[in-house]
């Protein structure tokens, strides 16, 4: 006699997972788009500061979702540290969003290690996927008005200037 084989429940939820998220709108996955507004956020930084996009309006601001254990994040942040000392006083901010899981205190760890001199935060899924960030880095360039600017994966030099010469684009806008 033959056992009847049956479904194994992991599979059978993975599935319906996928599934499910195929039903879902593809803008509730992607990135947000140059033009579109930003979507809105609550998050707590570090050093426990509540932060949304409110505290932003009118400055030029790069949002920078990394992770501590991504080594194109840990090239990326050098760059953006740059970025803010050198054109902070003219309006720029920059706000880290870490999409690590391990909590605040890697993440501490991490920030005072690599001398990270802007705001960072636990992004956390709510805000990760209101933004369709699925892996990083991903840095959000937003204008004075709150609409994104540009978007940009990874880091590479070549992804550092061209971040850069927009920045200071907008910065020079009214």
């Amino acid at each position: 006699m033959m056992k009847r084989i049956r479904p194994v429940r992991g599979l059978v939820m993975g599935l319906a997972i996928t599934g499910l998220i195929a039903l879902l709108p593809a803008q509730l996955l992607a990135l947000p788009k140059a033009g579109q507004p930003v979507p809105a956020f609550k998050v707590v930084t570090t050093a426990g500061q509540p932060v949304s996009l409110e505290n932003y309006r009118g400055y030029v601001l790069v949002i920078d979702f990394f992770a501590t254990w991504c080594e194109p994040c840990r090239m990326s942040i050098p760059h953006l540290v740059k970025m803010n000392q050198k054109y902070g006083k003219q309006g720029l901010q920059v706000l880290g969003m870490s999409a690590d899981e391990d909590g605040e205190r890697v993440v501490k760890s991490f920030v005072a290690e690599h001398h990270i001199n802007y705001p960072v935060a636990l992004a956390g899924d709510p805000v990760t996927e209101g933004f369709g960030v699925r892996s990083v880095p991903v840095m959000i360039v937003i204008d004075k008005k709150g609409k994104v600017a540009e978007v940009f994966r990874g880091f590479s030099d070549e992804i550092g200037s061209s971040m850069e010469v927009l920045v200071k684009k907008l910065l020079a806008e009214k």
